[in-house]
């Protein structure tokens, strides 16, 4: 069961109707000023502020291929028709009056097109816990494609983060994390940044995709088929594109199988003796007992002592060459 990063910010005692467990301690005096700094914590750790854009800095791994696009542009015309309706989450950063952000980048773009401040819940959270926070949020907010959680886990092990951690903040299984991670190791780097996000292209057409990376260069190939598109083409179907591209490639550079070269031995008179056929695993001569039976009878009864005899010629040969 993963972990729940999102919860609620408590509610006060008036709120919550229920005696509390434990008769609550006296207040300590304003002379204790270590008491008062703890208070105060306490009291801004789950509170949502309005805070500058300026002051985020943005933080953590990277889980969106696309943060620019045309999709923030809508985000940002929505906030500034209705506001900001859903806060970003961030946590205290070492420098005064700076936060560093855990979710909610597309929000913070967004907002500082329209201008203004964001709302933001401030939470104090270690590495671990805002990773999870991270990926949770994403998930039940806009799902991640596969190839975007992919990148994300690969980033995630490279960080040294633990597998426990990696697959509360995706919500995965350990063979659900090896799944994507299997995938992202066998594709060239830049492919999925040429082809972007690919919402709607699934572990089964990605893996695909990575088989052909054995035959052809598919980033080669991608660069060549998405020049030929729209800038605005989605992204699933640039996919589309590399992918036939990328096929059609490895069908075109199958080479056939190498049947040898045969050709025809004739007598003094042109009349057909047989066939010697000579490819890089063999040498075959045939000859045809219809056409010519006689000989055919004869090289049968003679063609064990025959070939014996080329093999010594050849090695007398190679000897008094050598």
């Amino acid at each position: 069961m993963a972990r729940n990063i999102f919860n609620q910010p408590p509610r006060n005692e008036t709120e919550s109707g229920a005696p509390s467990p434990t008769p609550p301690k006296a207040a300590k005096l304003p002379g204790s000023v270590g008491g008062l700094r703890d208070s105060l914590r306490e009291i801004t750790a789950n509170s949502i502020r309005d805070i500058e854009p300026d002051q985020i800095d943005m933080d953590g791994l990277r889980d969106r291929l696309v943060l620019e696009d045309s999709s923030i542009d809508e985000l940002a015309e929505s906030i500034r028709k209705h506001g900001q309706q859903v806060p970003i989450m961030v946590r205290p950063s070492a420098q005064p009056d700076r936060y560093r952000i855990i979710y909610g980048r597309r929000r913070l773009a967004a907002i500082r097109k329209v201008g203004g401040t964001v709302k933001a819940i401030v939470r104090t959270l270690d590495d671990d816990a805002s990773l999870i926070a991270q990926g949770q949020e994403n998930n039940l907010r806009l799902d991640p494609s596969f190839i975007e959680k992919s990148l994300f886990i690969r980033e995630m092990q490279e960080s040294g983060y633990k597998p426990g951690v990696i697959q509360d903040a995706l919500g995965l299984t350990r063979q659900g994390v090896s799944n994507h991670r299997v995938v992202i190791e066998q594709l060239p780097d830049g492919l999925v940044q040429l082809i972007g996000p690919a919402h709607g292209i699934g572990r089964r057409q990605w893996g695909d995709l990575a088989a052909l990376s054995v035959k052809v260069d598919l980033v080669d190939i991608a660069k060549e088929a998405l020049a030929a598109l729209p800038d605005d083409t989605p992204s699933s179907e640039k996919f589309q594109a590399v992918y036939s591209a990328c096929s059609s490639k490895a069908r075109s550079e199958k080479k056939p199988p190498n049947r040898g070269l045969t050709s025809v031995i004739n007598d003094e008179n042109g009349s057909s003796l047989g066939t010697l056929t000579i490819n890089e695993k063999a040498i075959a001569l045939k000859v045809t007992k219809k056409d010519n039976p006689e000989f055919g009878q004869w090289l049968e009864e003679h063609a064990e002592a025959t070939l014996l005899q080329l093999f010594a010629q050849w090695r007398n040969e190679r000897g008094s060459g050598s």
